[in-house]
């Protein structure tokens, strides 16, 4: 399933928009950082997608202040990519969230997205390794 398909719809119904493949083409790539189709993760926002969602929608996110030492690189963003899997915003000094206990695990790291990508991903190696 498509979830940021799935969103998308609900978004536009909730926007009184139309919901044809033409709005729904568009607005997908308006509101979505890869609005290609992925069975899991690629739920990042752009800054149009956050802001329609908070402000037009009004639906709550949980902000994580990254840890002061943290540097945001490539593979930060391809692991929150593939293991976020709420819609979420990469701000300049915080990642917001939509799903209160994703926002729990980012603030158990203490805001380190570094930390939390590299335990998803041996998570995940462990559990094909079984």
């Amino acid at each position: 399933m498509n979830w940021k398909e799935s969103y998308t719809k609900v978004f536009l119904k909730q926007l009184d928009q139309s919901i044809n493949d033409l709005n729904l083409r568009s607005y997908m790539a308006e509101w979505w950082q890869n609005p290609r189709s992925k069975t899991t993760g690629g739920m990042r926002l752009t800054e149009e997608g956050f802001r329609m969602m908070s402000e037009d929608l009004e639906i709550s996110f949980f902000e994580v202040p990254y840890a002061p030492d943290m540097t945001m690189t490539t593979q930060i963003i391809i692991w929150l990519d593939n293991f976020i899997d709420c819609p979420y915003y990469l701000g300049k000094r915080s990642i917001s969230v939509t799903d209160d206990k994703k926002a729990l695990e980012l603030h158990m790291f203490s805001g380190d997205i570094k930390k939390y990508g590299i335990s998803k991903a041996l998570a995940r190696q462990e559990e094909k390794n079984d």
